[in-house]
């Protein structure tokens, strides 16, 4: 028997879920019987809260308002990102023209941008959808000429060899080969466009989860405040595990050959 239990806590990710549950189970005996403080509920307040505000559609419409911004700005990132870095990678002109720029922006955190964007942009959704642009766009530009550097030269040759076309090279090896980095920074930045599009919201807007979790909290509604947070949880894990079997069926051929199924 114990040894069953021990192969199933190595091969399922139960062991995880019962964590959680242990976490929220203390977390409401805290509540209840040692911190007796309205900044520290207990989760089945909370649950009546989230529950309120979905069955009122409040968090759905926010819930939508964010995931409009971070879709608009991330999917922009994704075909810029991996247009220019297709480009970077396969032609050294261009790799050499734009690396040293890439370098210097690349360590500028995203919040850093919101200055320079509200005197250029202004304070409405246009600013959160750059905002994301350009935050989510270097994870995606990195990998992506790195993924096309890393191909062997070799198999450039081959391609020239059998009178491969530019576009026929992209499509038969460039892309097939670098796919596995190319999703790779897609879903870095896939995280990192939530980030900003919550940031966004909490600085200047009247609609979304950030600003949402920001008003219960200034208003003093501390359990729907910690609904927000849940809500931004449940979220970001549905986004991550969507794109993870998405990229599964993309790239089953470098699963099978790393191992991961």
């Amino acid at each position: 028997m114990s040894g069953r239990v021990a192969r199933w806590f190595e091969t399922s990710r139960g062991s995880g879920v019962i964590l959680i549950l242990l976490l929220l189970g203390f977390w409401q005996f805290s509540a209840l019987y040692i911190m007796h403080t309205p900044t520290w509920p207990p989760v089945t307040t909370i649950f009546v809260a989230w529950y309120e505000n979905v069955a009122d559609g409040t968090l759905i419409v926010h819930l939508l308002a964010t995931l409009w911004r971070q879709m608009l700005g991330y999917w922009l990132a994704v075909v810029l990102g991996i247009t220019l870095g297709l480009a970077m990678g396969y032609y050294r002109v261009i790799y050499n023209l734009l690396e040293p720029l890439v370098e210097v922006f690349r360590p500028v955190p995203g919040p850093a941008y919101l200055p320079v964007l509200v005197l250029f942009v202004g304070i409405g959704s246009e600013m959160k959808v750059t905002l994301i642009l350009v935050a989510a766009l270097f994870p995606i530009l990195l990998n992506t000429y790195s993924g096309v550097r890393s191909i062997d030269r070799v198999q450039f040759d081959t391609a020239r060899t059998l009178g491969l076309t530019t576009l026929q090279t992209f499509r038969e090896l460039v892309l097939p080969a670098a796919s596995p980095q190319i999703l790779t920074g897609m879903r870095i930045s896939l995280a990192i466009s939530l980030i900003l599009a919550i940031l966004g919201e909490m600085i200047v807007s009247n609609d979304g989860l950030g600003y949402f979790v920001l008003l219960s909290q200034r208003t003093f509604k501390v359990p729907e405040m910690y609904a927000g947070i849940f809500t931004l949880a449940l979220f970001g894990y549905a986004l991550n595990r969507m794109f993870l079997l998405i990229e599964a069926r993309l790239v089953l051929w470098h699963h099978e050959s790393s191992g991961r199924i």
